[in-house]
């Protein structure tokens, strides 16, 4: 188990390498839930030309199927941000603030793969299927035909399709209830005031 303050790597696999890394506060860490924080002005590695715009040469995952790709630096900016990541779920929940002005923002919901441990922290992979929810707790879905495109490429095996979607009404059932964690019991946190942007450990870029 990580202690809070410990810096870990939340990284995307894709091929058996690393599609993104970002390096991340560990907030709490126990047998039910981990909840790792992002401030702005961390350095993280991202494949260099995802998502740029997908009607400004923006390349989305499927693009890189067979392709090689680079990963260049990119500063996390403006939001501070924590990820909510439980056991066996084929999601993770983050909540967003304005860190400079101290307001919430909402929560998003990711659709992945179940994160696992690692010797220099959490892997997962972003499967496209996102839940945009504001501070009322109204929601949209977001990037639907891209999770679509991404069965069709083959991209998400048809076990992983069928945990999404067992995963997206409980979800719903849990926001619906207001039950954790979107009761409001994380709504006040802040960061550590010591904490400064953390680099990411030595070798996260081993698999």
């Amino acid at each position: 188990m990580w202690k809070p303050g410990d810096v870990i790597a939340w990284r995307g696999i894709f091929r058996n390498r690393v599609w993104h890394a970002m390096p991340t506060f560990v907030v709490k860490d126990a047998p039910q839930e981990l909840v790792l924080a992002v401030l702005p002005g961390t350095v993280c590695k991202v494949e260099k030309d995802y998502n740029k715009g997908k009607g400004n040469n923006g390349r989305r995952i499927w693009d890189f199927q067979d392709a090689d790709w680079k990963l260049d630096d990119f500063t996390w900016h403006t939001n501070r941000v924590l990820l909510i990541v439980e056991p066996g779920k084929y999601y993770s929940t983050n909540l967003f603030w304005n860190h400079e002005a101290n307001r919430f923002i909402g929560y998003y919901v990711n659709f992945q793969y179940p994160a696992r441990r690692t010797h220099c922290g959490v892997d997962a992979l972003d499967l496209e299927l996102d839940l945009d929810i504001d501070p009322d707790l109204n929601f949209r879905w977001k990037d639907v035909d891209d999770y679509q495109k991404a069965i069709e490429c083959g991209l998400i095996a048809p076990e992983c399709v069928q945990g999404i979607e067992a995963a997206r009404p409980e979800v719903l059932d849990r926001l619906e209830k207001r039950q954790y964690p979107f009761d409001g019991s994380w709504l006040d946190w802040m960061p550590d005031p010591g904490w400064s942007p953390p680099k990411l450990p030595e070798n996260w870029d081993m698999v």
